[in-house]
C-alpha cells in the first residue's frame, strides 16, 4: 500500500509554505539538542557503523546533514518534494543525498534496500503524523531497510505530549505561530500509544533492543521565553542475534 493521498497533499502543503530559515519550523530543532543527542544513544547498539544511515522522514535535512559527519554515507528520504527542495537549498555542498520515498510503499523499501544493502535507520516523529493504517507498513518498510545487519532508532512522542499539545493549540491567544500552519495543514499529531511502537516493531520481525524517555526539543518558546518540549520516548530496534 502506498501513504494516503491527502497525507502526502498535507505535507506538500506545509513544505511549499515553510520558510528556509534555520528553526522556522516547530520541531526543526539545532542538532545539538536532537540528533546529537540521540546518536549517543544509537552509535552504541549499532552492529555495523559503516552501514549506509537513511533518514526516514528527513524533511529540510537538519538533522540529515548532522548524521553526515558522523556516519560514512547518509540518505535523507522523505514523502514530500517540497520538504526535499528545502533540503538541497540548504546543501549546496551536496553532503546527502536526498530522494522521494514512499515508506508505506513495500516495493519502494525493497527496491531501495537491493540498492543500498543493509542500512541503518533514524527516525524522529514520523508514525505519531501518520495516518494509523499507515503505520504498520511503514514500520514493516524499516524492517525491509535494516535487514539482517542495521539498527533502527526510531523517536516518538510519548501520549503525555497530546494534553501538552492540545493545551497550545487551544490557548486564548491561539496556538504558538510556529504550531499553527502545522493544523491549518492537518497534520494535527494523533496519538499513537506508548506500547503500539514497540507492538509494531514486533509485528514486523523486529526485536526492541533497548528504549527510553526524552524530552523533544522544539524550536518554539512560551511568552515567558521557556523552550516548549515534549515528552517523547525512543525505541532501537533490529534482528536478535
Amino acid at each position: 500500500m502506498s501513504v494516503t493521498s491527502r497525507y502526502r497533499d498535507a505535507w506538500e502543503g506545509f513544505w511549499r509554505e515553510a520558510p528556509d530559515e534555520p528553526g522556522a519550523v516547530f520541531w526543526d530543532a539545532e542538532p545539538g539538542v536532537t540528533a546529537a543527542v540521540h546518536v549517543s544513544l544509537f552509535e552504541p547498539h549499532l552492529t555495523d557503523p559503516g552501514l549506509p544511515l537513511v533518514d526516514l522522514g528527513c524533511g529540510n535535512g537538519t538533522q540529515t546533514r548532522f548524521l553526515a559527519g558522523r556516519f560514512p554515507r547518509v540518505l535523507g528520504v522523505d514523502i514530500a518534494e517540497a520538504a526535499l527542495e528545502h533540503a538541497r537549498h540548504a546543501d549546496p555542498a551536496e553532503v546527502v543525498r536526498y530522494r522521494v520515498l514512499d515508506a508505506a510503499e513495500k516495493t519502494e523499501a525493497e527496491a531501495l534496500h537491493a540498492e543500498l544493502g543493509d542500512a541503518n535507520v533514524y527516525m524522529r516523529g514520523v508514525l505519531h503524523q501518520c495516518e494509523p493504517g499507515d503505520r504498520q507498513p511503514m514500520t514493516d518498510a524499516i524492517a525491509t531497510l535494516v535487514g539482517a545487519r542495521g539498527r533502527a532508532f526510531l523517536v516518538e512522542l510519548s501520549e503525555a505530549a497530546r494534553p501538552v499539545l492540545g493545551g497550545l493549540a487551544q490557548s486564548p491567544a491561539g496556538p504558538p505561530p510556529k504550531l499553527a500552519p502545522i493544523f491549518r495543514h492537518g497534520i494535527a499529531p494523533g496519538e499513537v500509544a506508548d506500547d503500539a511502537v514497540p507492538e509494531y516493531l514486533r509485528n514486523s520481525g523486529l526485536s526492541v533492543l533497548a528504549s527510553g524517555e526524552l524530552p523533544l526539543m522544539t524550536t518554539e518558546f512560551t511568552s515567558d521565553g521557556e523552550r516548549i518540549v515534549l515528552p517523547s520516548k525512543w525505541v532501537l530496534a533490529g534482528r536478535a542475534n
